[in-house]
């Protein structure tokens, strides 16, 4: 059996799962903009010191015991975390949490052994907790102290409409997302794994524009996107769509499939009402385009995002589209304040299309305007790796622009 690959649930299992799919949801909101004004996260290092700038820098170095930030505690204002990993080879990131550890509110990814990367953020007076998982120690004090930084760029009325904007694109998608769900589990219920198959990858783009504010509500990322082994190592919690994926092109069964689809609208529908009264600021939009283009250049780029379905160029591109949406809401605040970040943003999109272009297909794999991405070799993987990762150099100075 593959590595990859989860025992059977067994039918009581899945009455279990569906019990605790149909618990209710706390609603919360968002308000991360009172705690922390998120900036990008970049695997390029930052270099600023603590030299009267403003900017001051905290060092966390990855290791099998944890990843201590040094200096514990700064003042309120921007802040580099460099993060280096010399020889942990069990422990790959590092991320800045609320207190409670309920919101990652900065993080950097995918560093094995010999690499170092960093993000930065506008830091608000309060306690935090640096984490780093599987590590001994996984989460460690952080504190930042003094006044709250001036928020003041928040006012500007082109970051304003970008914001507003923002907030409608988002509702927008998970309207659509709930939609294109629901016909995906009609076809289930239904019995039809080839209507099943054809409607799968339609229902799917609209959560990969959006991931970035799904992934605010800890878990609920997780009950609707999980993947097998990354993050989820228990059976009884793998759901959504990569478990009813598996279902569909591995085991080729809808056995348990109708309670599984079930449970991912009910979780559609709680993001909905989450998103209906969030609030964003703009630092958290550039830092959710970065994101939407590191999650392609990583999960997207080794088939590991839809390992049964091969469906990967769709929502790659979706991810693309995604951060896109971002630079267009704010094209007239960039344009006017960094025409020459834009201007880069601009040629570097056209080159990922350019990349994806050999790819399209009429009407294409399972109708999704692509080829199989079984299909794309290893040499041609890289080269969409390259494009993609050059346009997300670029989208991490759009954080400096807007902090």
């Amino acid at each position: 059996m593959p590595a990859h690959t989860p025992p059977a649930i067994r039918s009581d299992d899945l009455n279990r799962e569906l019990m605790r799919l149909r618990k209710p949801f706390a609603a919360i909101s968002i308000g991360l903009a009172a705690v922390v004004l998120l900036a990008g996260c970049s695997s390029k290092k930052s270099t600023a010191s603590d030299d009267g700038s403003g900017d001051q820098t905290v060092q966390v170095e990855l290791t099998k015991a944890g990843c201590q930030p040094t200096p514990a505690s700064v003042a309120a204002g921007h802040v580099n975390f460099n993060v280096v990993n010399k020889n942990a080879s069990a422990v790959t990131e590092a991320e800045l949490r609320s207190n409670d550890l309920s919101h990652i509110l900065g993080e950097q990814e995918n560093l094995t052994p010999g690499l170092s990367g960093g993000f930065a953020l506008n830091v608000q007076p309060g306690a935090y907790k640096i984490s780093c998982p599987g590590a001994s120690q996984a989460h460690w004090e952080f504190t930042v102290t003094g006044k709250a930084s001036d928020t003041s760029l928040q006012s500007n009325p082109q970051l304003t409409a970008a914001v507003t904007g923002y907030s409608a694109y988002i509702k927008q998608n998970v309207a659509d997302l709930i939609m294109h769900t629901q016909s995906f589990c009609d076809a289930i219920n239904s019995g039809s794994i080839a209507q099943a198959e054809m409607l799968y990858s339609p229902a799917r783009i609209y959560y990969e524009r959006i991931e970035p504010v799904a992934e605010i509500w800890g878990d609920l990322d997780t009950e609707i996107d999980g993947r097998w082994e990354n993050p989820v190592t228990d059976v009884a919690q793998f759901t959504g769509f990569h478990r009813i994926e598996q279902l569909l092109w591995e085991t080729g069964t809808l056995t348990g499939a109708p309670a599984l689809c079930a449970g991912l609208v009910d979780h559609e529908k709680q993001l909905q009402t989450l998103v209906a009264s969030a609030t964003y600021s703009p630092l958290e939009m550039a830092a959710g385009a970065t994101d939407l283009i590191n999650e392609a250049a990583t999960s997207k780029i080794s088939g590991e995002e839809e390992r049964y379905s091969n469906v990967d160029l769709p929502t790659f591109k979706a991810n693309v589209d995604g951060a896109e949406e971002v630079v267009n809401l704010f094209r007239p605040y960039l344009q006017a304040n960094d025409a020459s970040t834009l201007s880069e943003i601009d040629q570097r999109y056209q080159g990922v299309l350019a990349a994806l272009g050999p790819y399209q297909a009429t009407p294409g794999y399972l109708n999704t305007g692509y080829v199989e991405y079984s299909t794309v070799l290893e040499d041609q993987r890289k080269a969409l790796s390259g494009a993609v990762n050059a346009l997300a150099e670029a989208l991490s100075k759009v954080t400096v622009e807007v902090s």
